[in-house]
């Protein structure tokens, strides 16, 4: 495979995935998108003949059958990941999803047991590990934590508040007008109700990268000590007794994306400033402040970092993982400990 591009086959062509994913994959080098499905099958042609993939079927099932692919993407709801991702890990081959892996603690553990049962894994798209601004500021936290010369960690810092995610990101989106099936969702989970499974749906809808980049930062499990009642404040403490914190939206922005990531040590931090979603060409950035005392002079660094978006670099990240050059940088196993850490906030929030 090093030699030849990586076989790509797309499972679903909606708003995300041809403006977060197949608009990314389609200009790689490294691979070809050799085939798509799609349910609504005008748009699929429309799509495919926008990108020039050679064709199009129906179903995830005449897909799999019919092609010899390396990787599959499904950019498809969550709430259907326990149904689907099974079925097409049954290819045996890599799959990628959107985040969160799954829309419930056990409908997770149903897609990791397939991923293992057929010899594959399956990566879960936290584009945010794929910024070039945190692949930087994890790599020098990673150090700093080694070297010690900025002594211990002391705390983790998510803010995120509402705001234009998208940045004009669906101008080059393929519209039609056909109607779409009504597709049933996995089922909700059991120690749930109904009201109780639909506040923790819209929390890991909207929140659970964060949930994921304080563990990624942290570089070691946390969990959830406070759930202030207002809905604005998660608190945490890592394995090691590292503080955490994430702010949800004390505050809006209409025409401004102002997410933010802040690690603390005690004689510096790394912050990282990460753009919208959906911002092309744009990665985020880093600052680090090393203070170390002892007559040495304090230094602030702004790394200049190359012009790659991190849904792009979240592409090539994938391909790289099914040539065998790096490890995925987040699979299911890793992925359902945020839905543990979501339903461990939901708790102390609600009281159930």
């Amino acid at each position: 495979m090093p030699n030849d591009k990586v076989k790509i086959g797309f499972v679903g062509t909606g708003g995300m995935g041809q403006c977060a994913h197949l608009k990314n994959y389609a200009v790689l080098d490294e691979c070809e998108v050799v085939a798509v499905a799609e349910i609504r099958q005008s748009l699929g042609q429309k799509v495919a003949a926008k990108y020039a993939i050679p064709r199009v079927y129906m179903s995830h099932e005449e897909l799999l059958e019919k092609e010899a692919l390396d990787g599959i993407v499904a950019p498809q709801p969550f709430v259907r990941h326990g149904t689907l991702v099974p079925e097409i890990l049954k290819a045996g081959i890599p799959v990628f999803t959107e985040k969160p892996l799954a829309g419930s603690i056990e409908m997770g553990q149903k897609v990791i047991k397939a991923a293992r049962d057929n010899g594959t894994w399956h990566m879960v798209g936290y584009h945010k590990r794929s910024d070039p601004a945190t692949m930087y500021a994890k790599a020098e936290i990673d150090r700093l934590k080694e070297s010690g010369e900025l002594g211990r960690m002391t705390y983790v810092r998510i803010l995120m508040p509402a705001g234009d995610w998208v940045q004009n990101g669906f101008s080059d989106l393929v519209h039609d007008d056909s109607p779409g099936p009504s597709l049933e969702q996995d089922p909700a989970a059991s120690d749930m109700d109904a009201e109780m499974n639909n506040r923790y749906i819209g929390f890991v809808n909207y929140y659970i990268h964060q949930v994921n980049l304080v563990r990624y930062l942290l570089g070691e499990p946390y969990s959830v000590t406070y759930a202030d009642p207002s809905g604005v404040l998660l608190v945490g403490k890592s394995e090691s007794g590292v503080a955490c914190t994430i702010e949800m939206t004390p505050y809006r922005t209409t025409l401004h994306w102002q997410e933010s990531a802040f690690v603390c040590f005690q004689n510096g931090y790394v912050k990282i400033d990460l753009p919208a979603p959906l911002a092309h060409n744009r990665p985020g950035r880093v600052e680090i402040l090393r203070d170390p005392g002892e007559g040495i002079t304090p230094e602030t660094i702004v790394p200049q970092l190359p012009w790659v978006h991190a849904m792009k670099q979240q592409a090539s990240n994938f391909i790289a993982a099914i040539k065998g050059e790096t490890p995925p940088p987040c699979t299911s196993e890793e992925a359902i400990e945020d839905l543990k850490v979501s339903r461990e906030y939901i708790k102390l929030l609600t009281g159930v």
